[in-house]
This record gives C-alpha cells, structure tokens and sequence, in this order.
C-alpha cells in the first residue's frame, strides 16, 4: 500500500471508529508509522480529523432526535454521559475519545445543543490528545 492508500485507509477507519461502529483506527495509526514513520505529522493529522468528524457526525445525530425518549432510545438507560455533558457542558466532550461513552457525550452533546464550535474544539483537542499519545509511543 503506498502512502496516499495508507492515508485514505487511516481516515476511514478513524471516522468508523468514532461512530457507533466498532472500528480500531490506533492500530492503523500504528501500522502507518511503522510503515511510513514520515507521515508522523501527516498521519497524526488525518487520524485527528477523521475521527473528529466521527464524532462530529454523533453530535449531528444528537441534534436530529426531536425528544427525550428518542434521546433514551440510543443510549439506553445510562444517561451518566447525558448527565455529564448537561453539568461540565461542552469541556467533558475532551473525553469523547473514550471507548463507549464517548460516542454517548458526543450524541448528548448535540442533544443538548451545546454550539458547534465548541463542540469539535473539545472533540478534536481529545482525540489529537489520545493519537498524539499512541504516535509518540510508536516513534
């Protein structure tokens, strides 16, 4: 697989792997830098953006449920993440690159409007955070 392949494969699997499909874009991450240790920052970047937008496309199905018990309905009777999400607003959306509850405080956070903006800074500085940790560990 050549660089672009690799950079194409990263991205998906990455944007998966924020959604509430099951996915493991660290050892692609891995996979790519041991392959092209170069594209560190390449690599870094395009993880970080796929799997921002992962959790973006979450926040945007938060927005599109119209009530409570939709709300309910996609993340069960654990409301913790909803919980968190209405206390500490949108900083604790720095944790959505936590396996489970993440994708629960990204889905709440749009349920609960809390702005955009603020939404993908805290989305993109958790999973830069986490990547960053796994790329610098493989370097």
């Amino acid at each position: 697989m050549d660089e672009q392949s690799s950079l194409l494969a990263l991205f998906t699997s990455s944007f998966l792997s924020a959604t509430l499909l099951p996915g493991g874009s660290e050892a692609v991450l891995a996979g790519v830098l041991m392959a092209y240790p170069e594209l560190y920052s390449s690599a870094l970047s395009v993880a970080t953006l796929g799997n921002t937008l992962g959790g973006m496309s979450s926040y945007v199905i938060g927005r599109l449920l119209p009530d409570e018990k939709a709300m309910r309905s996609k993340i069960g009777n654990k409301n913790r993440g909803l919980e968190w999400v209405h206390h500490h607003g949108a900083p604790i959306l720095f944790l959505s690159w936590l396996p489970l509850i993440g994708d629960v405080l990204c889905v709440a956070a749009g349920w609960l409007r809390i702005h955009w903006l603020w939404a993908v800074i805290f989305i993109a500085a958790g999973k830069f955070a986490r990547y960053w940790v796994i790329a610098t560990a493989i370097s």
